[in-house]
Parts: C-alpha cells; structure tokens; sequence
C-alpha cells in the first residue's frame, strides 16, 4: 500500500486547520484567537513549527533527502501557508536559533581532540585545505564572471565549497567503507570542512560593512583584543573548566550538570563576542580545550539535545527566511547553476585528490560524493546575511542552490556507478583434476579457513573453492590448494568433485551468494551432506525455509558470543560450572525459540517479511 497519500492528506488538513485560524492574524483581534493571548499564543506558533517540522523531517527521511531537507521544507511551508509572527520577523527566530550554530561548534570542538588532530595533521590541514581552497577558487571566480562584488563572490564561493558532513557520511557508513581509502581521505576533507567553518564565520565577521573607515590603529586594536580573548578563554579552559565540573559531578545532580555545561558555551560565545569575534569561534575554542577532559563525554551527550533542537530549529529559520519571490524570479539561474556548481566542486576534488596521489577511481568517487554542497553553506550564508554582507536576494538563491544539489546527492553513487563500471572479476584458469577431496568447503574467507584446520589436521581430504583471486594467491604463500570458482554454478561444484564428496560445507560470507549456492547444491547434489554457515538469525530462518535441517545451520556469531559471555560470568565471580549451567540454559532457549521463528516464517522467503513474520523475545532472568 502506499501510504504517501494518506500521509500527503494529513499534511494538508494539518496545514489547513492551523492556517485558518492563524490567517486571521492580520485583523485587530489577531493576538486574541480561539481566546489565547500573550505567551499562551506564543506557544500556539511555536506548536505549529513543531507540527511541521514532526511531518517534513520525516517524509524527507523517509525519501533518503536526510533531515536538513526536512527541516527547511518545513521552514518554507510555514512561510507559505501560516501568518504568525516568526513568519513576519524570521529574522528574530533565526537569531535566536543561531544558538545551535553556537552548540554545533561546541560539539565539534569536543570531538577535535588536540593529538588526534596532531596525529591527522598531514591529511586533514593538506589535502583537506588543498580541497577546500581549489573548489573556493572555482566556485569564487564563477560567482566574478556573474557579476557579483568581490566579497560576496567570495563568501559565496566559500560557503558552497563544502559539503554536506551528514550525507557523506552516511553514504560512507551505508557502504561499511570508514575503513577504505576513499572512505579515510572523505573523512579527512569532512573533518577539515568541520573546521573550516569557525575562521569562515570570522571572516564574515572581517568583511563585514562596519560604515566607517577603521585606522591603522584601531585594526591593530581589535587585533590585540582578540588574540587576548582568545589567550583568556585558553587559560581557563587548560586550568579551570575540569575543577569546575569535578565539583559540580561531586553533587550528583544531572542537570547543574547539564546547566554548566550550557553555562560553559554561553560564557565562551559572550567572551568572544565582547572582543568583536564570532560566538561560534568561542564555542569551537571552548569544546576543544574540554576535548582531553575526562568530562567529555558527559558534556557532550548533556548538550547533544539542545544542539540538535536549535539546529533542527535553525534550518527551520532558514527556510522561513527564503525570499520566495527571488527564487521565483531566479528559477532558471537556481536550475543552471546546481549543475555548473557542483561540476566546478567535483572537478576540484578530482583534480586535488589525483595531485595526492589518489588512484583515478578512487579520485572520481570522492568528486561525486563530495559534489553536493552542505548544511554548512547554510549556516555562512546566514552569519553574512545577518551582517549585511550578502544580499537578501542572493542569500536566497544560493540556499536554494545548496538546497536543490542535497536532494540531488542521493543520486551521486548512482552517476558514479553509471560513468565507472564495475573491474570485471580477475579470473584463473583452474585444473581440478585434484579435486577428489571427501569434504568440499566453498569459501576460503576467514571461516571456511577455520572449518579447513581441523580436517587438514586430522588427515582429511578437503577440496577449497574460492571466487577471489588475490585470495587464492595469498593461499599460495601457505602452501594452501585452493580452487578458483563460482560455487554458484552447477558445472563449477561438479568440477570441483560434488557428486563424490560426502560433506559439502558451504562458508561464503555473503548472504544471497550463499542462499543461491544452497539451493543449486539441494537441486544437483542431494547425496553430500550440507552444511551452512549463517549469516545472522534471519539468515539462518532462511535456510531453514529453503529446507537446510536446523542442525546443519551454524549462525557465524551465536557460538562465540555465547563463549564470551561465559567468560564475562566468570570475570565476575561466577564458578565454571555455574558460568557453563547459564550459557547451555540460554543455548537451549535460543534453539527453542528458533524452531518457533522458523515454523512462524515458513511461508517467507524475503527478509523483510521474514523480520515482521517472526516475534523478537527478550531473554528472561532466572
């Protein structure tokens, strides 16, 4: 069923029946309806927003936009459709909840741990300031060639140089790839992007029309009273922010807590706004210097609401704050430049990154990931709108720009995949006139080369078939045999002596890959024995459905853990035999509730159906 349009529907009527009453605001009695007044209808408005915000946030999740999206739609639909006072003054709102911009900085302060960034110095400060300035470059000098004065060309082309931290990350994270290559050099620019914001908002500050001329004097002035600030706030934070909380933790109560770590950011941002400076550098600085402390954690986890609440309500701003009438008018340059300008960032990433060193592919997919512009760009673009830096009209249609290219970003993996096919599998002419194993193990990953020992120990003879030539060739280096072949074909098992062998232990660690083999041994190989190895439970009800026998299905996790949680018993205090009595009990429940699960989804094939066909069982006490 689709459930866009009943949820389309509530939309509506939800907008309709808070529109109605609040239409009305413009006749004498506005600040009077349905009898609230004052603060009481305050919270109506505020109501509102959150009403919106609790429908867009999550279609726009649901529609893989991420939640930024969600939120500015919000702000957008709020503007249209609602005439309450954040509609008419968003600027009063925006600056408000420029406070989550402030926690924000705060939050990647925490994270910025001082050795780490020591540790990270070459790939973060070099190939991420490479990154940043090239794309800044492009992006600046296109925003010249349009005519824009030089100081908006440039806060322009800074702000779309980066990306957007939350999308990258994700796809990276979906992909299991924080490890890879490309995933370490995405992470490093993303990181490096992190911190490019605070002297970007400073510049903001610099540029910034002040109406008079400023001398020599007072340049050297405001120098001096900043780094002195900056001096002071470092100085309290090395010597006095952990007393400060040892104490406040020595009270145990969780919000003086959470009151001082607000009270911490609010004095580091009013700090650095004494001196002229951006509240959000003094955040940055204050979240760094508690970043070693052993308060981190607490610190962060007690500001994560507040900074996600002001951030949510920060985006929603924004969108209020779209001058519709300029996207209007400017839809055909909105439509023009998305391209143009995330083709200029991606060819910069490509070209910085092939400069590093960074293999073509690897190169390309970086350009493409990163192409997007970010949430950052939106919380610039703001910072200079508010300082009279960046016409209203151009803020508006460069947080369009940024907006349109973060919907457009969920389609970047595909456009990848569409220009760069996939290296065809290196292949290995393969003899099998020595397969005559009695057990034939398909899969040589790190389990099949476990199941391999014990047989190879006790003189068994073992046939290995593997799909993955630098495998085999690593095998080579032990003196292992190992067979090059798809076990998904039929010819392939038959080669590799199927028909003769008794055992046939299928060991591939990827689920479908090992369903399609199941089943191609249970059509043309009955007489071997089979057994599987289970990628988790879902899995293993699977193979059950596919009629693999219950004790032939071996899930690759449930042994070992159960083994580490005896010994968890036992590191404290639990006797051996009292340890070993808990797992067998637990052993026993499982495989109960097993046969259950199994009977319950014999009639699914698919996971999904299989998850919602199945009834998940807390473990009881004794």
């Amino acid at each position: 069923m689709n459930t866009a349009v009943p949820v389309f529907g509530a939309l509506t009527l939800l907008v309709t029946a808070m529109a109605a009453p609040a239409l009305a605001a413009e006749a004498e009695d506005a600040r009077s309806m349905f009898g609230l007044v004052g603060m009481e209808l305050a919270f109506l408005e505020a109501l509102a927003l959150i009403a919106l915000a609790c429908i867009c946030v999550p279609l726009s999740r649901a529609l893989r936009l991420g939640t930024v999206i969600g939120y500015l739609v919000a702000g957008v639909v709020a503007g249209i459709v609602l005439s309450i006072s954040f509609t008419r003054d968003p600027d009063e709102l925006l600056h408000f909840a420029e406070f989550g911009v402030v926690l924000f900085l705060f939050v990647i302060g925490l994270e910025f741990r001082p050795a780490r960034l020591w540790e990270m110095r070459g790939t973060i400060f070099g190939r991420g300031l490479a990154q940043v300035m090239v794309c800044a470059a492009l992006l600046t000098t296109a925003a010249l060639l349009v005519g824009l004065e030089w100081r908006v060309a440039l806060i322009v082309g800074l702000g779309l140089a980066l990306s957007s931290t939350a999308l990258v990350m994700r796809g990276i994270d979906e992909g299991g790839e924080r490890n890879s290559t490309f995933g370490q050099t995405a992470i490093a620019v993303l990181l490096f992007e992190d911190l490019a914001i605070v002297p970007f908002l400073l510049l903001v500050t610099l540029l910034a029309p002040s109406g008079e001329e400023a001398t020599l004097a007072d340049n050297l002035q405001a120098t001096a009273i900043g780094l002195a600030a900056i001096t002071a706030l470092i100085l309290v934070g090395r010597y006095a922010l952990d007393p400060i909380f040892r104490i406040i933790a020595r009270t145990w109560t969780p919000e003086l807590m959470t009151a001082a770590a607000l009270g911490v950011v609010v004095f580091a941002a009013l700090i650095m706004a004494a001196a002229g400076l951006s509240y959000a550098m003094g955040a940055f600085i204050a979240g760094v210097m508690l970043a070693e402390s052993s308060y981190r954690h607490e610190v962060e986890a007690d500001i994560e609401p507040f900074r996600g609440l002001f951030m949510g309500l920060f985006f929603v701003a924004v969108g209020l704050s779209l001058d519709l009438g300029a996207v209007a008018e400017n839809w055909l340059v909105i439509m023009l430049a998305v391209p143009v300008t995330v083709a200029l960032k991606g060819l910069g990433a490509y070209a910085v990154n092939r400069l590093f060193g960074t293999p073509h592919r690897i190169a390309l997919r970086i350009a493409f990931a990163m192409g997007q512009h970010g949430e950052f760009g939106f919380v610039l673009f703001a910072a200079a709108s508010s300082a009279l830096l960046l016409p209203g009209d151009i803020a508006s249609i460069v947080v369009a720009i940024v907006t349109l290219s973060m919907a457009l970003s969920s389609q970047s993996e595909r456009a990848y995949r569409m220009i760069v096919r996939p290296p065809a599998r290196e292949t290995i002419d393969e003899d099998y006139t020595d397969a005559e194993g009695s057990v034939l193990i398909i899969g040589f990953g790190r389990v099949g080369q476990l199941v391999a020992q014990p047989l190879l120990a006790e003189g068994v003879t073992v046939t290995l078939l593997d799909h993955d030539a630098d495998r085999i060739r690593e095998a080579k280096r032990f003196n292992e045999r190992v067979h090059f072949g798809d076990g998904t074909r039929a010819e392939v098992l038959s080669a590799a002596g199927a028909e003769t062998a008794k055992v046939i232990v299928v060991a591939t660690d990827d689920p479908e890959t090992t369903l399609e083999i199941v089943k191609t041994v249970q059509r043309k190989f009955p007489g071997a024995r089979l057994l599987v190895r289970a990628h988790d439970r879902i899995h293993a009800v699977r193979l059950a459905g596919e009629g693999v026998p219950k004790d032939a299905i071996l899930r690759e996790t449930w042994l070992s853990a159960l083994a580490l949680g005896g010994l968890t018993l036992r590191a404290l205090g639990y006797a051996d035999g009292d340890a070993d009595e808990v797992v067998a009990r637990l052993h026993k429940a499982d495989a109960e509730r097993l046969d259950q699960q199994i009977t319950a989804a014999r009639d699914e094939r698919g996971r999904e159906e299989i998850v919602a066909a199945i009834t998940p069982e807390p473990v009881k006490g004794r």
